[in-house]
């Protein structure tokens, strides 16, 4: 009988050899996205031209000694082309040539024409774009994976796999081969070994590489619960585990052939079996402390290593802040220029901020202006740090903060201008006379509250069925997610409705209206605040009642957003023919009776998807729950959304309050905020933006 270590150490050799021989075997095709919302090119075009060049260079530098290139091809923009390949860190160079050769042949093949285009293998990462990704991390589109196995301890084997994935993590950002690649065993039980891998692609800042390997690992306990096995692969990073060695394990240099001594005299038996007891014990005490010396020693320099590396980059952040303050500052007389010195033919709107106009730099660039408040406190280098860490908020479903302006007692924010007005005008069809209605057309100021008219609007809600719904709803929940957890801050935006999301010329939505509360002094400290503003409707009932908000608020004002989206019906000023007091009672009866579909908007009952619909009201339902603890978290929203794998619980009656009647119970006026306010709006409406930054 083979005595069971050896026979472990077979097990355990003959998985290497399989490992080695898959290694050798053709490339593992893993997933593509070909990006079907962007632009296409022609056959014989300029723009396929370029591609096919870069295509070929890539292939042509597969053989880089660290698995990494990236190139431009072309000067004209409608022509350009970005690409990269990213081989898996431990992949021999013939692996990795061979990986983009047969990435670059299959992502022409599965998008023929895209001008943007991504494929996923398990050996390596190609992609390319007619827009620059290059120093950028992306976490989309994303890929998720993961063996159905189950382990036996799923406690103890997450806290193991949480701790192993936050130290390789770090390694591979403080990685100085020019990969930003690191791998790791633990030890789970005394017969498996978990095995992890992370790893950025090297063009990324220290920084975006730390913050994409952390999103990554945030998913692992979502999509791999107890599994032995998963995976987060973005275009930016990924991470995998697994219970087996998955990827190469480098070799120990082999031990040096002993001088072979004289043969010992012979001894009596017992003899020799006490000194190789003696020996075993000798062996089994000394090499555990020798081993435990050499990994202090290790990790002590690493440690230093590291520090020194952030000290580094600290001091140089340090001086690109000031760069990035000059960048971002605007001439007054520019913007006085832009704006026709502010005059009320350009005028967009007025809140609890100021007014807010449209303008056009000399560029040709049309940009909205928010004039604020000469009323508050905020120094003004308080003003531009909080604006600089503002502005370096970049994602694709935010309103982008251009710059600022400080001269006096003037400060002025300058914003991308979103041409496709708000959410609410589409949706419930509001209309403002005498105002010029591109930004924001919900009429903020109670100075024209008088002149509000709403009409029934089935042009414009015409104009969102239901793909394009569903594709806002998915928008608005990464945008949060950004702000929430992916962004070097972490942002409760606390005014999150309908009117706050704008519409670009796609129908992508972008957040508007966060980031500016230290600007008006609100008097908030770990997530409390004596002072209340924002909308009934969208305010869970922990906030408007006892001023506490966290990352939950901003899920509610969510689950209320994707509910209106659905019924078409306002949550504010609700209407109903069935007795509900409020939209969400409306939904949750609904749900009860087991007649969710009846809830879909007249003007979506032609074209729909149930099991979206259904799923959606699901989520939004989740997400209103009176606990705060019992919503989900917007990592989980947007995994359900994509995935249909992932299963929902049963949710609970909805949160529902009073609403005070009494303004001074229900509302204390913020600093610079419009006085006339809560004196025109029924029940306190308050139409202030007002948000909380948390540096990470």
């Amino acid at each position: 009988m083979v005595p069971f270590h050896i026979s472990m150490t077979l097990s355990f050799c003959i998985s290497l050899c399989l490992l080695c021989l898959n290694s050798e075997a053709a490339v593992v095709f893993l997933d593509s996205d070909c990006y079907s919302n962007t632009t296409t090119y022609s056959r014989n075009s300029i723009y396929q031209r370029n591609l096919n060049f870069l295509l070929s260079s890539l292939q042509s530098n597969a053989t880089r000694e660290n698995g990494f290139y990236n190139l431009t091809v072309g000067q004209d923009p409608p022509d350009i082309v970005y690409g990269l390949f990213l081989c898996r860190g431990d992949v021999t160079q013939d692996i990795c040539q061979e990986c983009v050769s047969t990435a670059s042949g299959e992502i022409l093949r599965r998008c023929p024409n895209q001008k943007t285009a991504l494929v996923y293998y398990d050996e390596c990462t190609l992609r390319y774009s007619n827009q620059s990704f290059f120093s950028k991390w992306q976490s989309e589109p994303g890929l998720q994976l993961l063996n159905t196995g189950n382990v036996s301890q799923p406690d103890r084997f997450m806290d193991l796999l949480a701790n192993t994935t936050k130290e390789i993590a770090t390694r591979a950002v403080a990685d100085q081969s020019g990969k930003k690649f690191a791998t790791e065993e633990a030890n789970f039980t005394n017969f498996q070994t978990l095995y992890t891998l992370a790893q950025c692609t090297p063009d990324l800042p220290v920084s975006s590489c730390d913050t994409c390997l952390t999103t990554a690992i945030a998913f692992l306990p979502i999509c791999c619960l107890g599994k032995q096995g998963g995976r987060v692969v973005f275009p930016s990073c990924n991470v995998r585990y697994e219970l087996y060695p998955f990827y190469r394990i480098t070799a120990q240099p082999p031990p040096q052939t002993p001088v072979r001594p004289s043969p010992p005299a012979p001894q009596p038996k017992g003899k020799v079996e006490k000194n190789k007891v003696s020996s075993t014990i000798v062996i089994a005490i000394v090499v555990p402390v020798v081993v435990s010396v050499v990994l202090f020693a290790a990790g002590f320099c690493l440690l230093t290593r590291k520090r020194k590396k952030y000290d580094a980059v600290e001091q140089e952040n340090a001086a690109n802040e000031i760069s990035t303050v000059e960048s971002l500052q605007f001439d007054f007389a520019t913007i006085e220029a832009a704006t026709n010195k502010f005059s009320v033919d350009n005028k967009l709107g007025e809140g609890g901020f100021g007014p807010v106009y449209k303008g056009k730099l000399p560029n040709g660039q049309e940009i909205a202006v928010k004039r604020l408040s000469g009323r508050s406190s905020q120094g003004a280098e308080e003003y531009k740090n909080e604006v600089v860490l503002v502005a370096k908020l970049q994602h694709r479903n935010l309103v982008r903060l251009l710059g600022f302006c400080l001269e006096g007692e003037e400060k002025l924010l300058i914003y991308e201008f979103v041409r496709n007005k708000s959410l609410d005008y589409f949706l419930f069809g509001m209309v403002c006379s005498n105002l010029i209605l591109l930004l924001k057309p919900n009429c903020l100021s109670a100075n024209y509250y008088n002149y509000i008219k709403y009409v029934p609007g089935r042009k414009q809600q015409g104009q969102l069925n239901w793909i394009k719904r569903y594709k806002i709803i998915g928008g608005i929940a990464r945008g949060i997610l950004y702000l929430h957890e992916d962004s070097r801050l972490k942002i409760i935006h606390r005014d999150l409705k309908i009117s706050n999301i704008l519409l670009d010329d796609d129908m992508n939505p972008k957040i508007s209206d966060f980031g500016m509360a230290r600007i008006f002094g609100v008097d908030q400290s770990e997530g409390n605040t004596s002072r209340i503003v924002g909308t009934y409707g969208y305010m869970p009932p922990e906030y408007a009642m006892h001023g506490q908000f966290s990352v939950k608020s901003d899920v509610y004002s969510f689950g209320v957003i994707i509910l209106e989206l659905i019924t078409g019906k306002k949550s504010y000023n609700f209407q109903s023919t069935d007795g509900a007091d409020d939209l969400l009672s409306y939904v949750w009866k609904r749900w009860n009776n087991e007649t969710p579909l009846e809830l879909l908007d007249s003007s979506l009952r032609s074209s729909y998807s149930s099991n979206e619909v259904i799923r959606c009201i699901h989520i939004g339902l989740l997400c209103v729950q009176e606990d705060p603890a019992e919503r989900p978290t917007m990592a989980a929203i947007v995994l359900m959304l994509n995935s249909y794998s992932v299963t929902l619980q049963a949710p609970q009656a909805p949160a529902t309050f009073s609403i005070p009647r009494s303004e001074s119970n229900f509302l204390t006026n913020e600093e610079g905020s419009d006085q006339s306010a809560s004196k025109s709006i029924p029940f306190s409406v308050n139409e202030a933006s007002i948000s909380d930054l948390y540096p990470r």
